[in-house]
């Protein structure tokens, strides 16, 4: 034992993101999958704001390690799939 905790490890469905590239970490498509997607509106269904909030976040923590991309296809890519309320 080397007395360093060891990260938590994700499982293989749990489509996590990794970074610093922002892919899933299951299926390789670029994060948020069409499957982390679908799970975080079902997770957030009655708390939209906090999945904005969450997603922003990612957004910002991106365009850190991905400066090359446009700012624009960074926020469709994190947060321009979310439905707006009504």
């Amino acid at each position: 034992m080397t007395g360093r905790a060891e990260p938590p490890r994700s499982r293989p469905d749990e489509h996590v993101p990794v970074t610093p590239g922002w892919t899933c970490g299951s299926c390789g498509d670029e994060w948020p999958c069409a499957t982390k997607r679908t799970r975080l509106l079902a997770e957030y269904k009655v708390d939209r704001a906090s999945l904005s909030v969450y997603l922003g976040s990612c957004l910002a923590a991106a365009s850190v390690d991905l400066p090359g991309s446009p700012g624009s296809l960074l926020r469709d890519r994190f947060i321009g799939w979310v439905p707006r309320g009504r």
